[in-house]
């Protein structure tokens, strides 16, 4: 899956980075490759917490992880 990164400037030298695609999904670097390092690592966090909290409404019929490159 692709996401879009929007970068801004912030203080001190830093990047700031979010996610449009995920709002939520955000980090800083001081750099634009330790930014987007920062941003998968804060995008994996997000998920997984998702994951943790997840409930689902009904009955469960079938769970199979899918993998996107």
């Amino acid at each position: 899956m692709k996401y879009t990164l929007v970068v801004k400037k912030g203080q001190n030298g830093f990047l700031i980075g979010e996610l449009k695609e995920f709002p939520a999904v955000f980090t800083q670097g001081t750099s634009l490759a330790e930014l987007k390092e920062n941003i998968v690592d804060a995008l994996e966090m997000y998920l997984e917490d998702l994951r943790e909290t997840y409930q689902p409404c009904g009955e469960m019929i079938e769970e199979e992880e899918l993998v996107f490159a």
